[in-house]
């Protein structure tokens, strides 16, 4: 006896982007092919009876099998980092490939390839880092990477290894634009950071929680506000990430009210995690050192603030794992100044559960939101949508079962990343995944890994939703920014 369907699951509420609502989802071949009332059990059938039936989570902003502008080579690989993100309701991942100096982007962006590709449990994409912005890189491999589905270039203000000056920043700013792709920056002065850092240094200050201090939240408001600056002059479109201060969600919020096509992300970090935690005994202080870090009590309220009201469209987890010994977070042992921690924390396991928990079961944001932030906005922002990011029909099935009551207490010992430890120990949430389902196929449930390597698909990116609906309203409003098209007709672009 034949059915209809690949795979059922029944009886749960369904987020189809306009609500919840109570409905059977049926699946073939990989899409979704049936939203409704009553289905029929399909090959294979999940009771989601009490549960939420939500579109699976995308992590734009990711650091798999990556070695840092200090050379250290990160913990998880696209095995072990794809395997981690299963367990925590996400579908699809989108790291880095980084452009070393001197080294092609497309070849760059085939290395990582090459390394996804045997390993990758769920589907991925990969966003370019772009360090030698050469007129080659600029004029010729640009449209090769978007023909090739990388339609989003990110670029660095900040580390002396992989920074971009202004005028660097311009000619990338528009080299993208004219391909269609979305640039995104790491914004914090690096001239700030350095001098304080020097200061620091010069009176024996060496300890974690300096990194906090070297790294002030001016470095990040500065930047971001060149960089909007920049991005207005090119005309082209900026996606600022891992926002973490009041000041940066101040400045968007204006920029965006202008009508400047600026957009921005935030992660975990800097909803939960604070700057008291860099003060901890001994080098324990290094497990919460990222750039920008976490900050005070005002800003955590401004973010959560900027994720409700439209100010900040993304959520990521900016995974950035690395072990906690020698050959990573810690260089050089009980030595290891501060500017020598590998900057970056995990999350990829936790991002989804910690906003569910602390957002949505808090009341700080709605169950809408929340979907939009970790899955139709990042589809929307890097050109996977609607085959991503939404349950409807047609697109992939793609979809995380949650079980909204579950309490857990966040532990690393019940994490599948090779990190070694969380900046999220003993935090207690509520609401969990207990099933991810990628492109129709069951990839974890209930703590049991059944998705083999290699059996993730890379995704060709198109072109932004954002980019093609540069009229998009500011958040307490229309506006509209004209340098850009001042700037297209001068250079008859």
């Amino acid at each position: 006896m034949t059915t209809e369907f690949d795979l059922t699951l029944r009886k749960g509420m369904v987020h189809t982007g306009d609500g919840l609502h109570r409905l059977d989802v049926g699946v073939r071949d990989g899409r979704i092919a049936a939203l409704a009332q009553t289905l029929p059990a399909g090959a294979a059938d999940i009771d989601a009876a009490g549960r939420l039936v939500l579109p699976g989570g995308i992590d734009a902003h990711c650091h798999i099998e990556q070695r840092s502008g200090m050379g250290i080579m990160s913990a998880d690989d696209f095995y072990s980092g794809t395997v981690s993100a299963a367990f925590g309701g996400t579908t699809t991942v989108i790291p880095f490939a980084m452009q070393r100096k001197g080294q092609a982007l497309m070849e760059a962006i085939e290395d990582y390839a090459a390394c996804a590709r045997p390993k990758a449990v769920i589907d991925y994409a990969f966003h370019a880092i772009v360090t030698d912005p050469t007129d080659d890189v600029l004029d010729r491999e640009f449209p090769l990477a978007v023909a090739r589905g990388v339609s989003s270039f990110k670029v660095y203000m900040t580390y002396d290894a992989v920074r971009l000056d202004d005028y660097q920043l311009l000619d990338v700013l528009a080299a993208a634009n004219r391909c269609g792709a979305l640039v995104m920056a790491h914004a914090e002065s690096n001239d700030m950071v350095r001098w304080l850092t020097t200061r620091l240094l010069e009176r024996g200050l060496a300890a974690p929680k300096y990194h906090e201090i070297a790294h002030d939240p001016l470095a990040e408001s500065e930047a971001t506000h060149r960089a909007v600056a920049l991005a207005r002059l090119a005309g082209a479109p900026l996606l600022i990430v891992h926002v973490g201060g009041i000041e940066t969600v101040q400045i968007l919020h204006s920029a965006r009210a202008m009508g400047a096509p600026v957009y921005a992300e935030t992660c975990p970090q800097y909803l939960v995690l604070s700057r008291e935690s860099l003060d901890l005994p001994g080098l324990e202080g290094a497990k919460f050192c990222c750039a920008p870090p976490p900050r005070d009590a005002v800003s955590r309220e401004a973010v959560w603030a900027g994720l409700a009201n439209g100010t900040l469209d993304v959520f990521s987890s900016d995974h950035a794992p690395y072990t906690f010994d020698t050959e990573g977070k810690l260089p050089k042992g009980e030595a290891t100044r501060f500017p020598e921690i590998a900057n970056g924390v995990p999350g990829l396991e936790t991002r989804m559960p910690l906003l569910f928990s602390e957002g949505v079961g808090k009341g700080r944001i709605s169950l809408e939101r929340f979907v939009a932030v970790t899955a139709a906005n990042p589809a929307k922002a890097y050109g996977l949508y609607p085959r991503k990011g939404v349950i409807r029909i047609g697109s992939d099935a793609d979809l995380a079962v949650w079980d909204p009551g579950r309490e857990v207490t966040i532990a690393s010992s019940l994490l599948h990343d090779r990190t070694g430890y969380t900046p999220y120990e003993g935090m207690q949430v509520t609401g969990w995944p207990e099933t991810t389902v990628s492109r129709g196929r069951v990839v974890a449930e209930r703590g049991r890994l059944l998705a083999e390597a290699g059996s993730g698909a890379f995704l060709p990116c198109g072109p932004s939703q954002w980019l093609l609906q540069p009229e998009r309203p500011a958040p307490d409003g229309p506006g509209r920014d004209g340098r850009g098209l001042l700037f297209r007709k001068l250079f008859d672009w």
